[in-house]
């Protein structure tokens, strides 16, 4: 049975969605793992969405580590969290001593590690990217490819190292975002730059919500069927850095579980 951790920082629904997606194959028999803990970056009453997050994991019974970045960030005085990244790891590892897990899934988790937290796990990362696409937050990515008029997007597990967005690709799932329904929208769009539809929409521009919505939708299934092939022997951890391992295309499975929801 594979020894799961899970980080996130717990701000919304789709946090929640991928902890429980995961969680009920686990319960429900269809996925040999278990997930030992969730460390998480906030506290109680620090946030709506956290705390909610927070009562989720007890609902489960699933040990609950917290260590809040931002108090740990003011009571040392540092104007930003780059400042005390490595001592905040530090404290966090030392409270996750009593866990042993083969892989650490970052959910959701809104901090980069510090070399000693990816030392001491191997860590999987979600990038809502395909494999060679635009680096950086979600929102970063979606409007690049609108820049670009990109006719591809796709999310990606990665492993997690210091050259963060950039570690081995262990599997990934694309999907168009052309053809009849993507159409109008493009449209809409029309030749503007990136910076004349921020100006006029932000994230309201209907071509940036659509493929926001086909991303996510998918994500969950991708970490899913990611830590399955992982569980099932179809993917050796310990050779995704080698030169002649391939990426998993996961598209079937994917859209196999769209298609039975």
């Amino acid at each position: 049975m594979l020894e799961l951790g899970w980080f996130s920082t717990g701000r919304g629904e789709g946090s929640r969605s991928l902890l429980r997606l995961v969680q009920e194959q686990i319960t429900g028999g269809g996925l040999s793992a278990r997930i030992r803990f969730v460390f998480c970056n906030r506290e109680p009453g620090e946030a709506e969405g956290s705390d909610r997050f927070a009562a989720l994991v007890s609902s489960y019974g699933i040990p609950l580590v917290t260590l809040s970045s931002q108090r740990f960030r003011r009571e040392r005085g540092a104007h930003s969290f780059n400042q005390v990244r490595e001592e905040f790891d530090r404290e966090a590892l030392r409270r996750l001593a009593d866990f042993n897990p083969d892989m650490v899934i970052l959910a959701g988790y809104m901090l980069f590690t510090a070399a000693e937290m990816c030392q001491r796990f191997t860590m999987l990362n979600l990038h809502p990217a395909k494999p060679g696409g635009p680096v950086g937050t979600w929102q970063q990515v979606i409007w690049e490819l609108i820049g670009q008029r990109t006719e591809e997007a796709g999310a990606q597990v990665q492993r997690a190292t210091m050259d963060w967005d950039r570690g081995p690709v262990i599997s990934y799932c694309t999907f168009p975002i052309t053809g009849p329904e993507f159409a109008p929208l493009w449209t809409e769009a029309g030749g503007r730059s990136v910076e004349e539809l921020k100006a006029a929409y932000w994230e309201d521009l209907p071509l940036f919500r659509r493929i926001r919505a086909e991303g996510v939708k998918r994500e969950g299934p991708l970490v899913l069927e990611t830590i399955r092939a992982i569980a099932g022997g179809g993917v050796d951890l310990a050779g995704v850095e080698a030169r002649s391992f391939t990426a998993l295309c996961l598209n079937g499975e994917i859209e196999a579980h769209l298609r039975t929801g």
